[in-house]
């Protein structure tokens, strides 16, 4: 690790020891297995493999792995970690006995991670009192460093150039191309320019004709047809950070006016929405004004989800642009707009991008310069 990288995971663990004290614990475990927890992991410590522990004190960081990960812990890692390489026993048990050693009772530990099995094996009847603390990294993750932002603006540039790229390329053959062929052009050139990936744990969105009906459709081998409406919900990876965008394209034409309208009320629901965007306003609020707009056009029952979400290492994170949501946006909030029209039997569209709240507004990260829907 660099010594800019060890000056941004230092200031994450000594925010995060602040909040272990706050809580009056004496430590924190956090688990891997088999990818699961990456992103809080990589956050607090800068490490990416798909098995490891973290122990946290006031005055000691240690990091458990097994030989797969010898060289790139040692990478990757935070240098304040201990590194220690293990595999004769289970991880859960290496864990429970370092810190019996220790002789600490007070340990906060993230109950959302943990399987019932796992708990009820390593976690029950060892004299240590666990206590859920999983909101702790939560809290500190969403609030965006300037690292971070950087890194999401990487990931929207390229994934904003892959998708014009990719739409150039099926110019000439644009009917010999399906749903799922789009998909992977698009991917890959994601990776061509320089992306680590698409999403972590999804699938990018490719539906065309009645498929864009349903807003989390999944690329087919349906071949696009002349007049279909095609919505793209796609992103790049950077540094383990996501971006998230929707775009729209017509095949040849559009097949009626609506077309048009709809794209227009999107288009203006999105932009007043975005443009509310600030400190101290909810999630609700937010999601309330693109939603007004869209029911006084109409197609209010056509909007069947939340206007956003928080992104940055997972694609879904807090805060919520929702009328569920309970959440206040913050300076440091990296959050989606993206309203969407769906109807059963015609199709349906999303206009989408990322926006930092700012200290008295909001920026937007990728560049909303090609909401229209073009025709190709």
């Amino acid at each position: 690790m660099d010594l800019k990288l060890e000056k941004i995971f230092k200031t994450r663990l000594n925010n995060f020891r602040e909040l272990l004290a706050n809580k009056k614990l004496d430590a924190f475990i956090l688990f891997v297995f088999e990818g699961f927890n990456t992103e809080n992991c990589h956050y607090i410590s800068g490490f990416r493999g798909s098995s490891a522990a973290l122990i946290i004190k006031s005055d000691e960081a240690v990091l458990i792995t097994d030989g797969r990960y010898l060289t790139q812990s040692k990478e990757q890692t935070l240098s304040e970690y201990k590194i220690i390489i293990q595999s004769e026993v289970s991880l859960a048990k290496f864990v429970i006995n370092y810190l019996k050693d220790l002789k600490l009772k007070n340990i906060g530990y993230e109950a959302d991670k943990i399987s019932h099995r796992l708990f009820e094996s390593a976690f029950k009847d060892n004299n240590l009192n666990f206590v859920d603390a999983g909101d702790l990294i939560l809290s500190l993750r969403r609030t965006k460093d300037v690292y971070e932002v950087d890194a999401i603006k990487e990931a929207a540039r390229i994934g904003r150039e892959a998708y014009g790229r990719t739409l150039e390329s099926i110019k000439s053959n644009i009917f010999e191309i399906s749903e799922s062929e789009f998909d992977v052009r698009l991917f890959s050139e994601i990776k061509r320019m320089g992306a680590e990936r698409g999403w972590a744990g999804h699938d990018f969105i490719v539906a065309s004709g009645l498929n864009s009906a349903m807003c989390h459709a999944r690329a087919t081998q349906k071949k696009f047809e002349d007049g279909d409406i095609v919505t793209v919900d796609y992103g790049a990876m950077i540094r383990g950070y996501m971006s998230d965008i929707t775009r729209n394209f017509a095949v040849r034409k559009f097949k009626d006016d609506k077309v048009i309208e709809i794209n227009n009320i999107l288009l203006n629901a999105h932009k007043i929405a975005a443009k509310a965007l600030r400190p101290g306003i909810s999630g609700k609020d937010v999601d309330t004004i693109a939603r007004k707009i869209i029911e006084d056009a109409g197609y209010g029952k056509y909007f069947m989800h939340g206007l956003g979400h928080g992104l940055g290492l997972e694609i879904h994170e807090s805060p919520r642009l929702s009328q569920s949501s309970r959440d206040i946006l913050q300076a440091g909030d990296v959050v989606t707009v993206e309203p969407g029209i769906y109807i059963e039997g015609w199709g349906g569209m999303r206009i989408e991008d990322d926006y930092l709240i700012t200290q008295d507004g909001a920026e937007c990260l990728t560049v909303n310069d090609n909401q229209a829907i073009n025709i190709i």
